[in-house]
């Protein structure tokens, strides 16, 4: 992405209910205090349940007597684990896109600069990537990833 001035942003109240619009300048004060919300609140969802995931797992009675009781608890709590691995990776993506907020350059792309959309960024609100840029980038992982897997089997 080019140089770009930072925009300024100001805090504005949001009229109840409101809802980005494409009649809007793009990433106007109004989007970005909306998707600055939107944001903050998955971000607190998020931590909630990682809270209740730390809690449960410290409740957890490990000393199961019965092995197949003992499997199951071993592997809940390793699908408990991932799920809070995934949801860390996600608070991090969030706090970046709250910077990007900050910075001025919430809400487009990181590879072209072109604007990432409303619908797109209402869908993934932590997008950096257009649709086309994604699947651009899933393209190129894919080719890889078939490259890799070729190389291994000579």
């Amino acid at each position: 992405m080019g140089a770009k001035a930072a925009k300024v942003v100001k805090k504005v109240i949001l009229k109840p209910n409101y809802k980005p619009s494409e009649k809007e300048e793009y990433m106007c004060a109004e989007q970005l205090e909306y998707f600055s919300q939107k944001l903050i609140a998955w971000k607190a969802e998020l931590n909630r349940e990682l809270s209740d995931t730390l809690n449960h797992l410290k409740e957890e009675n490990w000393q199961e007597s019965d092995l197949a009781d003992r499997a199951t608890v071993e592997t809940d709590t390793g699908l408990e684990l991932r799920t809070r691995d995934r949801y860390r990776k996600l608070v991090n993506k969030i706090n970046k896109a709250l910077e990007r907020i900050q910075r001025g350059e919430y809400g487009h792309c990181e590879e072209t600069g072109e604007e990432i959309g409303l619908r797109r960024l209402e869908a993934r609100p932590v997008a950096t990537l257009t649709v086309e840029a994604q699947e651009r980038h899933e393209r190129d992982e894919r080719t890889h990833y078939d490259e890799d897997m070729e190389d291994r089997a000579s």
